[in-house]
């Protein structure tokens, strides 16, 4: 069975198309190798010209030169399309006030478990002073794979002098919901950020994000991907609300078809 696409044009998103059509869009000149392309299984959107299967048809032909026999190229090893290196998190690269780190209490304190953020390291040094926060609290940084204890990470040192707490293996076994990332799409998809969703229903959801430059009645894309691919949607909506300190927004969906609409119902129904 072949693979459903989505594209974006005109800063919407289009699809699915089926493989072949697909690939006439792309002969066509209609998708182009900078256009956003998404199908199931992506963590993300990528540009045609980054997705190796269709490489090939995006290349430029060579500028017509006279004739010459080149040499055989088929005895160079095809390289490993898995091969790409992981995103991850440049701990060292990090700056006092860059507000980068989302948390996440509950465990830490025998209650519900609540996002928040993002904060700084001097902002979570504060906090952790004030007993706001502590080694067993959860955080995240954007290229982090799940949650991790605060004690854990790189930077705790620089959050605290005090010794980090020990954590003991029935600490390991918890288990706690992986961050829904979203992925925004600004300013006719020059601009992406990356944030924490919470509070999510079919009529839209919060979006935890540093610093993003959106008003309240301004439109954006967005394109959720959590751990489980299975919840993966695209969805357009309007910001209705700017959370206090600029640390993120309430909006309320636009446009969702009925695929995201069940795959944010699949989501509720199972978390």
């Amino acid at each position: 069975m072949s693979a459903n696409w989505y594209y974006v044009e005109d800063n919407q998103r289009v699809g699915p198309v089926d493989e072949e059509e697909f690939k006439g869009f792309i002969q066509s000149g209609k998708i182009k190798s900078d256009t956003y392309i998404w199908k199931k299984g992506f963590d993300n959107w990528k540009k045609l010209q980054e997705v190796d299967e269709f490489k090939s048809m995006t290349s430029q032909p060579a500028p017509a030169a006279s004739p010459k026999v080149e040499k055989d190229i088929s005895s160079i090893p095809v390289m490993n399309e898995s091969s790409a290196p992981k995103k991850v998190v440049d701990w060292n690269r990090i700056k006092d006030d860059d507000q980068i780190v989302m948390i996440k209490v509950g465990y830490d304190r025998g209650g519900d478990e609540v996002e928040y953020g993002p904060f700084s390291i001097t902002q979570l040094s504060r906090a952790y002073e004030e007993a706001r926060i502590n080694g067993k609290t959860f955080a995240f940084v954007p290229g982090m794979d799940n949650w991790m204890f605060l004690a854990e990470l790189p930077i705790f040192p620089r959050i605290t002098t005090e010794v980090p707490p020990t954590i003991e293996e029935k600490d390991r076994r918890i288990h706690t919901r992986k961050p829904f990332v979203t992925r925004l799409f600004f300013h006719d998809n020059s601009e992406f950020y990356e944030g924490i969703a919470r509070d999510i229903s079919v009529g839209g959801m919060q979006i935890l994000v540093s610093q993003f430059p959106a008003r309240v009645g301004e439109q954006i894309k967005m394109n959720v991907h959590p751990d489980n691919s299975e919840y993966c949607f695209v969805a357009t909506g309007k910001i209705v609300r700017v959370l206090e300190g600029n640390q993120g927004f309430s909006i309320r969906f636009d446009q969702i078809d009925n695929e995201a609409n069940q795959a944010i119902r699949n989501y509720l129904e199972q978390n």
